[in-house]
């Protein structure tokens, strides 16, 4: 039995060895559309990276996770996600399965776990956003909901304390509405449990509890960073923003924090790396057993 030795070379989503450079994905959250991420995709576009930013449909968790989910699949190469409030919820759904997701950053955002949804973390974390909406029935193909909207009143209190009032009131006009089935519908998977994930914490935020944000991040083990900042910490300071979606970007090689036991799924992937070096091993010596005995065999 012929014994080769092996050396393992981190591989790309094409088989090659050379680390691919990823796109970032942006996804804006609820009331704002994707031109919150410019001053995020100008500083990373400096920095030599292609990126996203995709409308967010709003209008429910399962609607839009499967849209994001199509528009990560027309993606080629190595994939950074990062959402901001609701589209916190979005990427933990859409990156479940695709091998080409990397890592997730969430910026003030939601981060359920199965079984949860927006409702039932903001009923465990108060915060102000309940007195600063106004709900608005729609009827759309056949369908009839209900949207939700910013008080204009409230918007800059509640939503962007650290934005001049002049843009405030010019965010309270073009804001997106958003379907209660985004905040109602619970998650069916969380991709953060199988891939390294970082978190930012606006500790002034008045539309996420940040201890519901710190909570988070604390139970999926992300990298995390707080700043003084409102709701709209890419808004407001999207140095701060760009700097941590670029150490995920970088930390090709990071380890996965261990979850805590309960209910954590085994990180496959790993696991199968592991069996693989063990069953080499395991073969190694079996040959030079073999070749052992018949030398023996041979020298009588």
């Amino acid at each position: 039995m012929a014994l080769c030795p092996f050396t393992a070379v981190p591989a790309t989503a094409d088989g090659g060895s050379t680390r691919a450079k990823p796109t970032i994905v942006l996804v804006h959250g609820a009331f704002a559309d994707a031109s919150s991420w410019n001053g995020v995709v100008e500083r990373l576009e400096r920095r030599g990276y292609a990126v996203m930013a995709p409308a967010n449909p709003l209008r429910g968790l399962y609607n839009d996770s499967a849209y994001l989910a199509s528009v990560l699949d027309s993606i080629k190469g190595p994939i950074v996600l990062v959402g901001h409030s609701y589209g916190g919820s979005l990427i933990s759904s859409a990156a479940a399965g695709n091998p080409r997701v990397k890592s997730l950053v969430y910026v003030s955002a939601l981060m359920p776990d199965v079984g949860e949804s927006g409702m039932s973390l903001g009923a465990r974390f108060p915060s102000e956003i309940g007195t600063a909406t106004r709900s608005v029935p729609y009827r759309a193909g056949g369908i009839n909901g209900t949207d939700l909207y910013l008080k204009p009143d409230r918007l800059h209190q509640v939503f962007a304390a650290d934005l001049p009032e002049s843009t405030t009131r010019l965010m309270a006009v073009t804001q997106r509405p958003v379907a209660t089935t985004a905040f109602s519908e619970k998650a069916k998977v969380a991709a953060w449990r199988q891939l390294p994930s970082w978190f930012l914490v606006a500790k002034q935020d008045k539309t996420i509890n940040p201890d519901q944000e710190r909570f988070e991040a604390k139970r999926a083990g992300s990298h995390t960073v707080e700043i003084d900042s409102s709701h709209v910490a890419m808004i407001a300071h999207p140095e701060a923003v760009t700097d941590l979606v670029l150490q995920a970007a970088t930390a090709a090689d990071s380890v996965r924090p261990s979850l805590p036991a309960t209910g954590a799924p085994h990180d496959a992937r790993a696991e199968t790396a592991l069996t693989g070096i063990a069953a080499a091993s395991l073969i190694a010596g079996a040959g030079a057993l073999l070749l052992s005995r018949r030398l023996r065999r041979s020298a009588r």
